[in-house]
């Protein structure tokens, strides 16, 4: 390669550093958001259960610096528990416990101006404010049932055990869409799933459960202004 090449190359090099580049400005924007939630709890030993459904709510804070990507933190209130099945006969039971959760997500985007779609994933933490049973029998007098009750084989600690764990923390992921009418105004569409990673209640050798940590799906329709 020639001198006069590689001077080329520099200059070429130089002319593009030295070219203004586009400068993308902070989009700062605060919003809410409500819907609904199917959650689990997954135990060990296994208990048999079907999705429980709740509500969720809150407001969401969200900063991009970057194209493409951005932050999002927020402050919800989620319900979720679990819901146990009975082997086809009429009793019910379902726990549902409400949280003050605050995930902290990174915000990645892809699309044109009026519709984009987006990922989020991140930690999240927990606190739980609200615990309700609920069940159609006298969890508290188990021996005095019917004798159709299933009881053979069945866990039956769950129904009465206190909380041990009031902090919860996890993994969140969602996907959805953002619809922009205006600069300044866009309504978002999610779905998110939720996995716990601590245990609800003790899980030591000599305890119940040696897992109990949640689950849930979350679907979610949100508005957000953009306030920069």
């Amino acid at each position: 390669m020639s001198i006069r090449t590689l001077l080329s190359i520099a200059a070429t090099i130089c002319a593009f550093a030295m070219y203004p580049q586009q400068h993308y400005s902070a989009n700062i924007a605060i919003g809410v958001k409500g819907g609904a939630t199917l959650s689990q709890t997954m135990f060990s030993p296994g208990i048999d259960q079907t999705f429980i459904t709740g509500m969720m709510g809150g407001v969401t804070f969200r900063y991009i610096e970057e194209q493409h990507f951005g932050l999002i933190a927020e402050l919800n209130m989620e319900q979720r528990g679990w819901k146990e099945t009975f082997d086809e006969t009429q009793y019910s039971f379902q726990r549902k416990l409400t949280y003050l959760q605050i995930p902290l997500l990174a915000h990645i985007y892809f699309g044109g101006e009026t519709a984009k779609f987006f990922f989020n994933a991140g930690p999240e933490i927990g606190f739980m404010i609200g615990d309700k049973t609920s069940a159609n029998f006298d969890i508290h007098n188990l021996n005095n049932l019917p004798d159709d009750f299933p009881i053979e084989n069945r866990n039956t600690d769950q129904f009465t055990m206190d909380i041990k764990n009031k902090i919860d923390y996890g993994i969140s992921a969602g996907l959805g869409f953002e619809l922009v009418p205006h600069k300044k105004h866009s309504i978002l569409l999610e779905g998110r799933f939720y996995y716990g990673l601590n245990n609800i209640f003790s899980a030591r050798k000599r305890d119940v459960f040696a897992a109990s940590n949640g689950m849930s799906i979350m679907v979610t329709l949100g508005y957000m202004f953009r306030v920069k």
